[in-house]
Order: C-alpha cells, then structure tokens, then sequence
C-alpha cells in the first residue's frame, strides 16, 4: 500500500505507485472486437502509465499549460482519459470531463461556466464541439486528442507560479441535473486521493489484498465513481483498474471472465439486467469476490447472490463526498438498503428540517461531515463560482446530502429515498422510490419512475410513468387499459391504499443521464398539466381502503 501524507499530491502518488507496483498493471481495456478502439484488449504497467503520463504532461508545459489551466476532456471511456488526467494534474491543470452523451446545449453551458482553455476531444466528437463553439461566449482552444500533441498551439493564456499542492483543483466534475442545472463540484488532490486510500482500507467483506485485485468498472469516466473512487482504490493498494466502454449485459460477464476481475462495481439497473438472461451453467465461472453499488432493490440481492455466488455491497457517496459509507458486514439486514454507519472521518447525523437530531427508525435528512472539527475536510471545495449554494449546502456546519434515511437500533443507516422524491398526499408523506421498485417487480414492467402532481383536494398525487416490456409496447388500446388496471391493482395489493398511482402513463422511454439516473424533471419540460397527458389513466377513484 501506497503511504501518503495529507500534503501530497496525485503526481506524487502516481510516482510511488509507479516504484513500488512498477511492472504490475493499473488500467486493462477488455477485448471487444467491435470497437474502434483496442479490440484486442491492452494492459499498461505503472511503469508505462507513468511514462505515458510523463511524454504528456511535458507536451502540455511545453505549449504552456499548467498551474490554473483548465483543459475538458471529451474522451469518453477510453484510457486517454486516466492518461491525460494524471498528466494535466501531475503540471498542476484541473481535468473537466464532458458527459459522453452530451447535446449541443449542455456543451455550450460546460464551455462558458468551467470557462475551460483547451478541449482533448475525439475526432468524432469535434463536429459537435464546434457547433457549441459557436453558440458559446467563451472560446477555448480544441484538438483532437489523435492529433496530440502536434496540432497543440500555445495557450492563451499564462499559467500560475508555483507547483501544484494538495489543495490544487484536480477536476471539476458536473453533477447529474436531475433536478435542474448543472453544478461544477471543485474536486482537489487531497479529494482524490483521500477518497481512493479510504476505499482501498475499509476491510471486512470489501478488504482488498495487495497488488492482486483487478476492478471491472463499466461506468463513466466523466462520473466520480470510476475516474476517482475505484482508480485511486486500485492505485493505492497496488491494483488495477479494467475499463469497460459502457455496460452491455451482453459482454458483461464474458468481459469480468475474460480480465480475471475480482471485484465489480454496478449501478441498480445493472443487477436485473443480468437477471434477466437465461441461466447457464457457468454463472458463478467467474473470479469475483464481490460486487461494489448502490440502488439494488432489496428483494434482488439474494436472488443475485445465489445465482451469482458473491454478495453484492451497497455503498453511499456522491460527487460532493465519494469517501464512501459502506454495508461491509457480514450479517446485513435482509430486505432492506442497508449502506453503512456513521465512522470517524465520515460522521452521519439523521435530521429534521432544522437539523436536530432524530431519534432511531425516524426517517430524516442524512446530514455528513469529517469531524466538529473539521467538517469539511476531504470534501469537495466549493460549487464553482456559486459560493451561496456551497454555503447553503453546509448549513449548520454539516453538508445536507438532500437523503432520507434512517438508522436502525445498531445505527446501521438505511435508504428510504431522496428528499425531493416525497410525495405528500393527504398529510402523509410517500416515498417515490418504493413505488418504483415495486412497479418494477411487475412482469410487463421494465421501468418506472414515480413523481408528484398538484392535487386540488390531497395537495399532491402520486403519478406513475411506466415503460412495458417490449412484448408488451404495440399491444391494442384495450389491451394496454387491462394492463394498466393489472399494474394499478398490484401496487393496490401490496402497497398502502394512499400509495397506489392515482395515476398511470405508458411511455416509450425514460430520460436518464449517462449513469441511468432517471430525469423526472425532463419527463414534462413542455407539459403544462401532465395529469391531461393523452392516454393516461385515471385511478384515483378507486384509491380506497
């Protein structure tokens, strides 16, 4: 294990990495005949990462960047983009990853709030960059990352004196929107690498062993979970990092056989995905110790478990704060989303809306902090440019997760939903996230999302926007009213009356961002009522004890 002192940097770590682990490999790219790019596969050594990283960074010197620079990369999930990270932090320039996924649009509002001084792009993503371009009012510079560095002019603009320190912005990376607006979390070194070095020293069912494990992560790069939490995981213990493109359930478990990985990180719409193929015999053919998450629905987890044979552990951390709470126990409460306890250097406190501690088993906002003492140590630094949404986000000296959860008699901490998914009908406050799972467990259900409506007598009704089974999309009008009635009368069954969906919408997708989270505000953006949607159903008269 790699030992790092607070006052240390990513280049720093990554040279020690590079002496102690030199000829092992830190990032693999699994074989996958139909891409553009390594078909074959290919593993890099820390030795040549950090050779690679070297020829890059002094590039990047040499046409004048460093510190105070900021360079987006728009590289999607290839190792160009761990490469050129590690490089611009190594001369002290902040990384702005771009979404993979990302319209016009939302590149113009990257482009002017990060106010970025070069664009790392792909060749096939330069048409799209110059569109923003010329949409935008800031104007950095671009090339194409296949023509680094010889097409690489000089930058605008003078770096910074000095050398990079721990405090130095590593990335800005941008949060999901699901709500609304991008913002721009300040990530430093410290971040980084505190979030990898407590990952890497959790133990229990996630303890990792030293220069053996291999982490098959298929999320994105531009999100925190791969580009910061498990690469500075596998970097500090000696590991190494295997970089999907993207998740397919197709090549899902012939990718994890085939690189020898031992452990793997998912998101909740992973786990029923790779239920839902046929059963072979060479389900659990495989190395995994065990798998890394959060948002399985409760009832999966063992079902996965014995098919698969390893535990899947659910963890919390968002972009603000990836130095992750984590379920590592052995004995996890079963049928709920257990995710971990309060802990020194990540303390939890339960609260209500004024911030007073709740009593146990009530749900409350989760409120988190390193310590009284220092509660934002090892945090994000700031939103950028937005100093009234920092400030307000740590009201009261914790930072408001915007969670609810509850802690148990032995202060495990359980999810119950975000704060922004309750509905409140009649007095009673109804977590979206419950009717979502159970709609999900419907056999003609392949998703769901679950939102609030103006109720003129309740305040707000709950609303159910659900997409059918593929089998199910061109079935007849009458038979999608059956339908409906058969997804209104399970939810009836198994939930509280007042749970129900007073209303129901069949819909042919979903919004999601680039990780699968679902974008309810995307669902109505031009929808003035969406209870007048055509072709909803009506259920609210038949929402009776």
């Amino acid at each position: 294990m790699i030992l790092l002192n607070e006052e240390d940097t990513i280049g720093i770590a990554l040279n020690q990495a590079a002496r102690i682990y030199a000829d092992m490999p830190l990032i693999a790219v699994p074989a996958n005949i139909n891409r553009e790019y390594y078909p074959a596969g290919v593993e890099f050594s820390y030795s040549e990462v950090q050779a690679k990283v070297e020829y890059i960074a002094e590039s990047y010197r040499i046409a004048g960047y460093g510190l105070g620079h900021r360079v987006a990369l728009f590289l999607e999930n290839r190792p160009e983009h761990i490469l050129h990270k590690l490089a611009l932090n190594t001369i002290g320039a902040c990384c702005v990853p771009i979404n993979a996924d990302y319209r016009t649009a939302e590149l113009v509002y990257l482009i002017d709030h990060s106010k970025v001084d070069l664009i790392v792009s792909l060749h096939s993503k330069i048409p799209d960059v110059e569109v923003a371009l010329k949409q935008s009012h800031h104007a950095p510079t671009v090339v194409s990352v296949d023509e680094f560095p010889r097409q690489l002019i000089r930058s605008k603009r003078t770096s910074s004196p000095g050398l990079p320190a721990a405090d130095t912005p590593a990335s800005i990376l941008y949060t999901s929107g699901t709500t609304g607006r991008p913002k721009g979390c300040v990530l430093s070194h410290r971040y980084e690498l505190a979030s990898g070095m407590w990952y890497a020293t959790r133990g229990g069912l996630t303890a990792f062993t030293e220069g053996n494990e291999r982490l098959y992560n298929p999320l994105p790069l531009y999100h925190v979970n791969a580009s910061v939490l498990s690469f500075f995981g596998m970097l500090a213990c000696g590991g190494c990092q295997i970089q999907s493109d993207r998740f397919h359930p197709m090549r899902w478990w012939n990718e994890v056989r085939e690189s020898r990985a031992t452990i793997v990180h998912y998101l909740g719409v992973i786990i029923p995905m790779l239920l839902n193929a046929p059963q072979t015999i060479s389900d659990q053919q495989h190395q995994v110790r065990f798998g890394i998450g959060a948002g399985v629905e409760p009832q999966l987890h063992k079902i996965f478990e014995q098919r698969f044979g390893f535990p899947l552990i659910e963890i919390w951390g968002m972009t603000e704060i990836v130095r992750v709470l984590i379920d590592n126990e052995s004995s996890r409460t079963p049928g709920t989303r257990a995710f971990g306890r309060s802990v020194p250097g990540l303390e939890v406190r339960v609260a209500d809306s004024t911030g007073n501690e709740l009593p146990r088993h009530t749900p409350g906002e989760m409120l988190v902090r390193h310590s009284m003492e220092t509660p934002r140590k090892d945090f994000f630094t700031a939103y950028l440019d937005d100093p009234q949404a920092t400030e307000a986000a740590w009201k009261g000296g914790w930072f408001h997760t915007g969670d609810i959860v509850l802690a148990d008699d032995d202060g495990m901490l359980h999810f119950v939903d975000r704060q922004k998914n309750i509905i409140r009908r009649s007095g009673e406050n109804i977590a979206a996230a419950e009717i979502e799972a159970l709609l999900l467990s419907h056999p003609n259900v392949l998703n769901a999302a679950v939102l609030a409506v103006q109720d003129e007598v309740r305040e707000e009704e709950v609303m159910a926007v659900v997409v059918l089974n593929q089998t199910d999309v061109n079935l007849p009008d009458e038979e999608k009213t059956r339908l409906a009635q058969s997804i209104f009368d399970y939810c009836l069954v198994n939930l509280s009356y007042y749970k129900a969906p007073g209303w129901l919408l069949f819909v042919n997708e979903i919004p999601t961002t680039g990780t699968q989270k679902i974008q309810k505000h995307k669902l109505f953006e031009n929808v003035q009522d969406p209870r007048k949607s055509k072709g909803i159903f009506d259920f609210r008269s038949k929402k009776k004890r």
